[in-house]
């Protein structure tokens, strides 16, 4: 490195001025060894600068903090679901994406409260999956004269393609219009979408579906899975508090059980992977976090499990890991034993399809 090429000048330099030639060279591999990780103090300052302003801000405005998160994904370390839940467990009052009250981006519905109390949070059409940006920008234009009333009439005003009516629905956006997803995904369904040269602004769309038709509403299961296929995130109830009575989930400790368990303690724990990393600096170790009903939970992985347990690792969406609990300066993580892939009762959780007769 362009360290070394300073040896020689140091130590000389410091032996002409009266030092002693061991001491010289001490020195040297001291500012040696901090070269491998040191930060210019103009670099320190300026992360230590931004850390403690969005501290603040996440204490004192956490509505704001949050939407600003949200709003410059993608970014950064955290998804989505995981900011959102953050800010709930923060007591910000999180609104569902509605076709009738969303912007694109995610907004405070009433800045002028920040300093009385925390504002509740709607969240942006940005994160339905699927939906053109163009086809939310006609939306939001198209409700500024009135609210939406009705599916069809959403269509014909706002003018949305096939694709962008069932991303929306898909999504529970319009379940304003129509009470719930089913109803929304059959109303879609039987909608005649006009030819582009054809289409009257005038006309009202014609379709085939009966209003007196009522399908039943999605199970609390469906919803959530539902919620994330089209969202990457759920309002509802958490995957894990579904699964929470089930064998072998009920004989896991929640991540709000571990600061009641003693250092060194066997535990088990299951959750959601959220997040994987190995940090060059780690020396090959491997991070997992994992998010249950109660918040997430911080898992180390050492070399030796991770060859024992790589597909598991890789692959698992949900995963039961059995470890010890490590608490230290009030930080617990958990050190991975033995990892078992669970990912298909997530997929248990689904009913028998209705089909449409």
């Amino acid at each position: 490195s362009k360290l070394l090429s300073f040896e020689k000048k140091l130590t000389q330099g410091m032996i002409a001025r009266g030092y002693d030639e061991g001491f010289a060279r001490r020195l040297f591999e001291q500012i040696k060894g901090f070269g491998g990780y040191g930060f210019p103090e103009s670099h320190s300052a300026s992360f230590a600068l931004l850390a403690y302003v969005s501290a603040w801000l996440k204490c004192h405005h956490p509505a704001a903090f949050f939407a600003g998160l949200l709003n410059s994904q993608p970014m950064g370390f955290y998804s989505p679901s995981q900011l959102i839940q953050d800010a709930r467990r923060h007591e910000v009052t999180v609104l569902p994406i509605d076709v009738n009250q969303s912007d694109w981006d995610h907004q405070l519905l009433d800045s002028r409260s920040v300093l009385q109390g925390q504002p509740p949070l709607r969240l942006g059409l940005r994160l339905v999956k699927g939906l053109s940006r163009e086809g939310a920008q006609r939306v939001i234009e198209a409700r500024q004269q009135s609210p939406f009333r009705q599916i069809s009439n959403l269509r014909q005003r706002a003018r949305l393609g096939r694709r962008d009516m069932e991303a929306l629905a898909d999504a529970d956006a319009l379940a304003s219009l129509s009470g719930h997803r089913h109803q929304s995904q059959w109303q879609i369904m039987a909608l005649e979408q006009p030819k582009p040269l054809l289409q009257d602004e005038q006309c009202q769309p014609s379709g085939y579906f009966d209003d007196a038709v009522q399908l039943p509403a999605p199970t609390i299961a469906e919803e959530v899975l539902s919620d994330y296929r089209a969202t990457g995130f759920t309002l509802r109830a958490h995957p894990m508090s579904l699964l929470r009575e089930r064998y072998p989930f009920n004989r896991c400790k929640r991540h709000a059980d571990l600061k009641e368990l003693g250092n060194n303690r066997f535990v088990r724990i299951a959750g959601l992977v959220t997040c994987r990393q190995r940090p060059g600096s780690a020396s090959g170790v491997l991070f997992l976090t994992l998010e249950d009903e109660t918040g997430n939970s911080n898992i180390v992985v050492w070399q030796r499990t991770q060859q024992q347990f790589r597909r598991v690792l890789m692959t698992a969406q949900l995963l039961l890991v059995k470890g010890t609990v490590e608490t230290k300066d009030d930080v617990t993580h958990i050190i991975a034993g033995t990892l078992y892939n669970y990912t298909h009762e997530l997929q248990a959780l689904q009913v028998k399809s209705r089909n449409f007769h």
